[in-house]
């Protein structure tokens, strides 16, 4: 049984590198910070600190985890704050 790999193939890995990778959106962590996937050779990718995409190493995943964490509480604790002084 074999197994599986994560490697790209050739024929897609030649494509980027004649034409250039083809990044697509796969995760939005805040927002600023996203999470970039190319659909030819499932290269990952994400933004540091300056802005600029480097790529996703399981450092960085366990960065924007906590991050996304961080930014969906603080953005219910706001929404909810926010809804509780238009009542008044």
């Amino acid at each position: 049984m074999k197994k599986p790999t994560n490697k790209p193939t050739l024929l897609p890995k030649m494509y980027c590198n004649l034409f250039g990778h083809d990044y697509e959106v796969t995760k939005r962590v805040t927002y600023h910070v996203k999470e970039y996937t190319c659909r030819h050779c499932k290269k990952e990718l994400t933004t540091n600190s300056n802005g600029k995409l480097i790529e996703l190493t399981p450092k960085f995943k366990e960065i924007n985890a906590i991050l996304e964490r961080i930014h969906t509480s603080r953005n219910a604790r706001l929404k909810k704050k926010t809804l509780a002084s238009s009542i008044y």
